[in-house]
């Protein structure tokens, strides 16, 4: 007897962090929706909204959006867990064949998602968009790009430049992210170390399609310091050769005030003055790398306590075994 079995498509993951995106939420469900639909009718889909414990509306209108579409899923965290670990575990709780991440604020074109999926059916397990120009603020683009620059020299990891997260990772590699366990993930330095071969598409980003941009100086500090410490060690190294360079000129000055001394004990007069620069100098120079080890140690501090990535309060639409 001849039993046909129904051959079942291949299920697309959009997964979406939100953080007070109440005047983005819906649009961007209906863009990443209608484009899935026009462009992707052979796949099924999943849309999973991740919330970052948002103060606004946005949580009643994913709560409005799960209840009027089944595909549509939605995780509520209990507090504020930080834009790297939010965003890595609602990638780690797709379950597609292929996840796709793309921020709430449309500045990731939603136009891209057909192209990512062509590519991975060409093979590609990784397909990222990588910025070539943006509409955000130019200082804050170009120190963008002198950061990444510098990360990629000092870095033994290759550094993928103007590269945010937005992109197309096979259901392997979402098992790669779920092995690893790591209390603080950095996703861009992850695919750049771990990922397979990627497939890179560019694109010039857009502004924000409404709402206000919630990346400061301390976040994007954050972000620097993270990458920094995950992986390079020029914090170190720079304390290690500057410390050795300024010991090497304090022994050639003391031996200069030691011979002019000896030369003219009478008439030499060196006075506080080289104390008290010398005594001001190594003092800003013990802070200044005593700060950079303390950003090494917290890194290891907060991987050694192994908490977890996030705690959730609610999750919608999703089957009860999960």
């Amino acid at each position: 007897m001849n039993h046909e079995t129904e051959k079942k498509n291949k299920v697309i993951s959009v997964m979406i962090p939100t953080y007070n995106e109440e005047e983005n939420a819906r649009p961007i469900y209906e863009a990443v929706r209608d484009e899935l639909q026009k462009s992707c009718p052979n796949y099924d889909y999943e849309i999973l909204f991740i919330d970052n414990k948002s103060t606004d509306g946005t949580r009643r209108i994913l709560e409005e959006i799960c209840a009027a579409d089944k595909n549509v899923k939605a995780i509520f965290n209990s507090k504020n867990f930080g834009q790297f670990n939010s965003p890595y575990y609602g990638l780690i709780h797709t379950s597609g064949d292929c996840t796709i991440s793309i921020c709430a604020d449309f500045q990731d074109p939603v136009e891209l998602i057909p192209r990512f999926v062509a590519e991975w059916e060409k093979g590609y397990k990784i397909v990222i968009g990588r910025k070539t120009q943006s509409q955000e603020n130019k200082l804050v683009y170009f120190l963008r790009g002198c950061y990444y620059k510098i990360i990629r020299k000092m870095s033994s990891v290759e550094m993928i430049e103007q590269f945010t997260g937005f992109g197309l990772y096979d259901r392997s590699f979402i098992q790669t992210l779920r092995d690893l366990h790591d209390p603080t993930p950095f996703i861009r330095g992850i695919v750049a170390e771990l990922g397979p071969e990627r497939k890179e598409i560019e694109y010039e980003q857009p502004r924000r399609r409404a709402g206000k941009t919630h990346n400061n100086w301390y976040s994007l500090f954050d972000a620097a310091m993270l990458s920094f410490t995950s992986y390079t060690k020029v914090g170190m190294r720079v304390a290690e050769f500057f410390g050795f360079g300024v010991a090497f000129i304090s022994f050639l000055l003391g031996m200069f005030f030691l011979i002019a001394k000896l030369v003219a004990w009478d008439s030499f007069a060196a006075g506080y003055a080289p104390t008290m620069i010398a005594v001001f100098f190594m003092g800003g120079v013990q802070l200044a790398f005593l700060g950079f080890l303390g950003e090494y140690i917290m890194a290891m501090n907060t991987r050694i306590m192994n908490r977890p990535l996030v705690v959730e309060e609610k999750r919608l639409n999703f089957p009860k075994e999960e």
